[in-house]
């Protein structure tokens, strides 16, 4: 029996406060959703359908395939379910395998510990099945085993995805403090943007809210910038039906030709980074770059759409008495540039967003990192509602 057509529990997550928007791609895909939770959503389906998942959502973090779940009051019991389980006939002849982990359990102190009992439970079944002992590390390019462990409930899973899903890939040139490309996905998303307006997209930085704006628009999937997946190495996988997926995703994608997405940032390198990655993810004659203050950054009048920006919150960078002015000059453009588009600002200091000085229609909840971040949604109106605009 393969697990590739064998129905299962899936868990597919995310970062926390995305989601929502998970559960909008995955059923938007045609799954149905048994339960969603703070940072992810379960359905039930085969590894198949993990290939699927895999290569076509932009929020999520890791495909989870269920292998057995099971009560633990020890890491004696999580070794003894581990040795059991037919690692034989899921882990390829010769193997490579990592184990990864979430443990919330009084009984260890590191979670590494778990780890290794996973790991020695599929060694000694192994080296009992095989007459052979199969590699592993840290490193996720083989067969990808994870342990949730929380209080006494456990569950194995086989991770599909291996690297988290939420780097998209295509970004070579980070830059400073960049935004996951899953969280900068998953904002999009939130936004009530249509794909066919403008999206304007001052203080762009390495150009990740840009790309995956032109990605989005196009219908491109992130799949299509990675080529090693842990299904990739789980006895019975069938190329035939990876490729067949991909050929889908090649299809997929849509001409957008007339809608305008236009990134700028006063910073040189800046540009020239997001130039690159733009190129990387095969969106570059998409997007217009120019290198200004965003104060000049250029907004088509036909056409309007969205304004976003991420400035600097001064957690991680910039100052922020210098900000307040920044902030302060951001609401003077709104105002006085953006009428007829709907403006955002993602920012992880409330305090500095006062100082933009209108009142946001949405306050819509997101983490970055560790740090409680808003996407602050403004109806900017133009024409004889201009002089419309709410004070904070």
């Amino acid at each position: 029996m393969s697990l590739f057509t064998t129905k299962g529990a899936i868990t597919i997550t995310c970062h926390k406060r995305i989601a929502p928007y998970l559960e909008m791609e995955v059923k938007e895909l045609g799954f149905t959703i048994e339960e969603t939770f703070v940072t992810g959503v379960r359905l039930i389906g085969t590894i198949n359908d993990c290939i699927k998942l895999n290569l076509n959502l932009r929020c999520a973090s890791q495909v989870l395939y269920s292998i057995k779940q099971f009560t633990a009051y020890n890491a004696d019991d999580i070794y003894k379910v581990a040795e059991s389980i037919a690692w034989e006939n899921i882990i390829p002849d010769p193997g490579y395998f990592s184990v990864t982990s979430n443990v919330m359990n009084d009984t260890i102190n590191n979670s590494m510990f778990a780890n290794l009992r996973v790991k020695d439970g599929i060694v000694d079944r192994m080296r009992l099945k095989r007459g052979t002992r199969p590699d592993t590390g840290a490193e996720l390019r083989g067969t990808v085993v994870h342990l949730f462990w929380k209080n006494e409930h456990a569950e194995i899973f086989l991770d599909t995805s291996g690297d988290s899903l939420a780097r998209h890939g295509y970004r070579k040139i980070p830059g400073r403090a960049p935004m996951l490309e899953a969280l900068a996905a998953a904002t999009i998303l939130a936004t009530r943007w249509d794909k066919k307006t403008a999206f304007i997209n001052p203080m762009c930085g390495s150009g990740t809210v840009a790309i995956e704006a032109a990605l989005i628009a196009t219908n491109t999937r992130p799949g299509l910038f990675r080529m090693n997946y842990a299904f990739m190495h789980i006895n019975g996988y069938n190329e035939a039906i990876y490729e067949s997926e991909m050929e889908l995703l090649d299809k997929q994608i849509q001409d957008i030709k007339g809608v305008q997405i236009i990134a700028s940032d006063i910073s040189e390198q800046a540009i020239i980074n997001a130039q690159k990655n733009a190129r990387a993810a095969g969106v570059a004659d998409l997007i217009t770059f120019e290198l200004c203050d965003f104060r000049r950054t250029t907004m088509p009048q036909e056409d309007k759409g969205i304004l976003y920006m991420n400035p600097e919150y001064g957690e991680r960078l910039g100052d922020e008495t210098e900000l307040e002015e920044t902030y302060a000059q951001i609401g003077d453009f709104m105002k006085q540039k953006c009428g007829g588009y709907f403006g955002y600002i993602f920012t992880g200091n409330l305090e500095l967003a006062k100082k933009i000085g209108l009142k946001a229609k949405r306050r819509i909840e997101f983490y970055t990192s560790t740090i409680d971040c808003r996407l602050l949604e403004y109806e900017l109106y133009e024409g004889s509602r201009k002089g419309n605009f709410t004070k904070e």
